[in-house]
């Protein structure tokens, strides 16, 4: 399908959806199919997962050891070392109250400092999920609700920053957040970058799946 175009200038292009279908819709996930105008005037098709907004806590006991979870995750068949983290699956939810929930479930851990570490849009080729990572110190321990299904295994694992960087450089962490996380405190205290408020707007914050449970919950 083509359709009648006039030349743009490279980064100047317009990406109209000209048509859209919802193929699957779950709990944490829909899969949406997209008919998208492309440069040149021809129409491609571009599939798109939308998923929950998430968050992840870079928990800091001290100045060097950083709180991970050992967490089995059933897609990839085994157990990773991860940072403590959890989806907005309600509308509104704020992030840095979903972080805080996040925190003392998978660790029984609160902090009295909090600020954004990062924001990562996970792999945008094909879903619109995104993360904020934030930074948490001035840790103390909080009541840790009752665990079910796979959190009920999780292993708390208190490591040094930069043995936690040398196993992100070698390959024994390999879960797209933590590495994320780690590699961005370490970062952020070599350049001496300032990290922005806890409260800070998130504008990468994707909607479209929230929305989606939103208005079926409207026609129920």
């Amino acid at each position: 399908m083509t359709f009648e175009h006039s030349e743009s200038a490279p980064g100047t292009h317009e990406f109209d959806v000209v048509d859209s279908r919802t193929v699957y819709a779950g709990a944490i996930l829909a899969l949406r199919l997209d008919e998208v105008a492309m440069p040149g005037g021809r129409v491609a098709e571009r599939e798109v997962i939308e998923h929950h907004p998430a968050v992840a806590v870079v928990a800091l006991e001290g100045d060097d050891t950083v709180v991970l979870i050992n967490q089995y995750r059933h897609p990839v068949g085994r157990r990773l070392l991860e940072l403590p983290a959890g989806l907005l699956d309600k509308p509104g939810e704020d992030p840095l109250e979903a972080a805080r929930r996040e925190l003392a479930e998978e660790t029984g851990l609160a902090a009295h400092d909090w600020s954004v570490l990062v924001d990562v849009a996970l792999s945008p080729g094909f879903t619109d999920e995104a993360l904020r990572i934030y930074l948490a110190t001035d840790l103390y321990e909080t009541d840790r609700p009752t665990p079910e299904l796979e959190e009920a295994d999780i292993e708390i694992v208190r490591m040094p920053l930069d043995e936690a960087v040398r196993k992100a450089l070698a390959g024994e962490i390999t879960n797209a957040t933590a590495v994320a996380g780690v590699l961005a405190l370490v970062t952020a205290r070599a350049s001496g970058a300032p990290l922005r408020p806890a409260d800070a707007p998130w504008p990468g914050m994707p909607t479209a799946f929230l929305d989606r449970k939103a208005d079926e919950s409207s026609e129920n």
